[in-house]
């Protein structure tokens, strides 16, 4: 073989090896990347839930307590409108068709669980629901608005008897 030949073939070899050797390295910085990446969005989670225990709520009915974060309580007030809506519908529907005057007899009052989503305790939100039930059936079986208010065809809890309701503590 001739020496030209020869300094070609280990240019080649040399290159090749580089070529692979390089595409390594390259493949090491991205996985790198990509695990920092990962660690990074862990930590911001981590941050994010202590965070959210720092700044929990506890909600008290009785001699009961609940902690929870702000999705918790978000759900906990949706919870209670949603009872006084379902309860305002079904204390109308009683009043229009002459039927007693009795909310405890209502599947969605029995039940408490309309709209439950799992992130709360399922025992609390029926509290809670029953408790925005009883006060819409009230409301619309007397056709008053003594708990509640219209806002564009929508009848919702007032904030003063939402807050009488959840009794929110910061912790």
């Amino acid at each position: 073989m001739r020496l030209l030949d020869r300094r070609r073939l280990g240019f080649v070899v040399i290159l090749g090896v580089a070529v692979i050797f390089g595409g390594t390295l390259v493949a090491s910085a991205q996985g790198n990347s990509q695990w920092a990446h990962e660690k990074n969005r862990v930590r911001k989670e981590q941050k994010a839930e202590e965070k959210a225990q720092k700044h929990g709520y506890r909600l008290q009915h009785g001699d009961r307590s609940y902690d929870t974060d702000q999705r918790g309580v978000d759900l906990i007030r949706h919870a209670v409108d949603a009872g006084y809506q379902q309860g305002r519908q079904a204390g109308t529907n009683d009043r229009r068709y002459g039927r007693g005057d009795n909310y405890r007899d209502e599947p969605n009052y029995r039940t408490g669980n309309y709209g439950y989503q799992n992130y709360v305790d399922l025992a609390q939100y029926q509290y809670y629901y029953r408790e925005g039930f009883e006060r819409g059936y009230r409301d619309g079986y007397s056709s008053a608005a003594q708990y509640g208010t219209n806002a564009g065809g929508k009848w919702s809890i007032l904030g003063t008897i939402l807050d009488g309701i959840l009794n929110l503590r910061s912790n």
